[in-house]
């Protein structure tokens, strides 16, 4: 008699398992990132990677048609993929780039810097990778292109290669 209420507890068992499954996978699960254009972009406090000074964003922002800020780290190797775009742009457009250099050692950043060159006008820390949250990136590279009134006219996930450097260009001549 136990024997029996046991194989029925296994079939049902496996039924139950079987339609969560079933129904699970038929549901489409399609995360897409909210639209942050035309969002203003955080007026967040961090460290000055030079100085350890506290800086803010609204401090920073100033005197430019558009910003180009850009999570970054030496230990990420799409950006050093990236790199040299970002020197580019620093050399031969009116952008001004701002790195936040995130969850990594200041030492290895600083070599990565006089290695490949430094396209920053300013550069601020993550250590903890909070605020790089709160800016709504998912991971390194990432940049967010903004325009004068500090507002994200562009997200660019991932690094900046030939394709996304020229519709950078593009996108700050208008």
């Amino acid at each position: 008699m136990k024997n029996r209420y046991y194989k029925y507890s296994i079939v049902i068992f496996l039924i139950f398992t079987f339609f969560i499954f079933y129904y699970g996978l038929k549901e489409k699960n399609f995360y897409t990132p909210e639209d942050i254009s035309i969002k203003k972009f955080p007026n967040l406090i961090l460290n000055d990677f030079y100085t350890n000074s506290e800086t803010s964003f609204d401090d920073i922002l100033i005197g430019s048609n558009y910003y180009l800020v850009n999570i970054w780290a030496s230990w990420c190797l799409p950006c050093r993929e990236e790199h040299p775009y970002l020197v580019q742009l620093k050399k031969n457009s009116p952008i001004k780039i701002i790195g936040i250099n995130y969850k990594d050692k200041r030492d290895n950043a600083l070599k990565f810097l006089d290695e490949y060159e430094n396209p920053y006008l300013t550069i601020l820390t993550d250590n903890n990778g909070i605020a790089s949250i709160e800016i709504g990136a998912y991971g390194v590279p990432e940049s967010f292109i903004l325009n004068k009134e500090k507002k994200i006219i562009k997200k660019i996930i991932g690094p900046i290669d030939r394709k996304k450097f020229n519709e950078i260009k593009e996108l700050i001549k208008k």
